[in-house]
């Protein structure tokens, strides 16, 4: 095969996945969640396998490690998140209403430093409905993600399909990657190796030590949030951990609600300041100890670029996309630095370099 052949084989198969992704990315969740747990504890399996352990038996003690682990985690979280959940969407109002009310006391103090035509659209825009309707919107969402009937059938299917899918994967996964690198081209095997392996070293380091990174953190704030008696800090406290893999993004609207509830809550500013506090420590601690220490710089990706592949993938594929939006950022990552070196060795890169030399 020529060189445009080799290219529009590989651009037809890329085209394939993508439309198969497209396609059925209602159904993917359950198989990417069981690859992607099959991935994480395959060091595990393969420690376990060296103390003479058969490699079923291995696949088999995980599986059945991470299902009780799930299960425990469902019987003691879940029902307390889906109560404070829909109990935030059912206070939404009433806290907006008191949001609402501090502002306009505010806007009567500065009132003497505006005039007229300041205050009355001022007053339109914090009076308005708009953002209390967001408010309860986005609550509602909320609490039909825990209560709706299409979660239960998502989460039977998590529970069921998952574990098989992990199983047999953990099972055949040396096998599986002997097969693949069986079918790679004898010219190139070494080369495409080579980046796989870099493929895995960094999509590994970065996966594992952001899931840490996001479980310190949750834990951090919702234990914090909880111990100064913020309503629902367990959830907004969880929940700020659990979205802290979109950089910046998660502390933000963690910060937005958790100070939004901690103004219509208390009457004074002390626990306010504790709220403020417990937010910038914990952002503190994140970009100073947490990060650098588990995760690094090994995904070797801008925080815009992980945004921006975390939005493209959950627009596109929804929650599916969210967990695939990662991996492909180090995919795109690695081959993309190893296609400029390619290029910075090569006769386009190095001609006008010649060219200008003297004779």
């Amino acid at each position: 095969m020529t060189f445009k052949q080799h290219l529009f084989a590989w651009i037809t198969l890329f085209v394939f996945m993508a439309a198969t992704l497209w396609l059925l990315g209602d159904i993917l969740f359950p198989f990417v969640a069981g690859i992607a747990l099959a991935y994480f504890l395959d060091p595990i399996a393969d420690m376990i396998q060296q103390w003479k352990v058969p490699r079923w038996a291995a696949a088999a003690l995980l599986t059945l490690a991470a299902v009780f682990t799930v299960f425990g985690l469902l019987l003691v979280i879940i029902p307390l998140l889906q109560t404070q959940l829909t109990e935030l969407a059912l206070r939404a109002p009433g806290y907006m209403d008191v949001l609402r009310t501090k502002a306009l006391e505010i806007m009567v103090i500065i009132q003497s430093q505006l005039t007229d035509a300041d205050i009355v659209a001022i007053k339109e825009k914090v009076g308005g409905a708009a953002s209390a309707d967001l408010i309860v919107w986005f609550g509602g969402i909320l609490s039909k993600i825990w209560g709706g009937g299409a979660a239960i059938l998502n989460l039977l299917s998590l529970l069921i399909i998952t574990p098989i899918v992990m199983f047999y994967l953990l099972r055949d996964w040396d096998k599986i990657v002997q097969t693949v690198e069986g079918w790679l081209p004898r010219r190139y095997a070494q080369t495409v190796r080579d980046q796989v392996l870099e493929i895995n070293f960094v999509l590994s380091g970065f996966l594992r030590g952001q899931v840490l990174v996001c479980g310190l953190l949750g834990s951090f704030y919702a234990i914090c949030l909880t111990v100064i008696g913020l309503d629902f800090g367990f959830v907004i406290g969880l929940g700020t951990g659990v979205i802290s893999f979109v950089p910046y993004f998660g502390m933000l609207v963690g910060f937005v609600v958790g100070v939004g509830v901690a103004i219509a809550q208390f009457g004074e500013w002390q626990p306010i300041i504790l709220v403020v506090a417990v937010f910038v420590i914990g952002q503190f601690l994140e970009g100073n100890f947490f990060t650098p220490k588990l995760v690094g710089d090994k995904i070797g990706l801008h925080p815009v670029w992980i945004i921006f592949l975390l939005l493209a993938g959950g627009t596109l594929f929804g929650f599916t996309g969210i967990l695939l939006a990662v991996p492909v950022g180090a995919v795109i990552g690695v081959l993309g630095r190893f296609l400029i070196a390619e290029y910075k060795t090569s006769k386009a890169y190095l001609a006008e370099i010649k060219d200008q030399e003297p004779e």
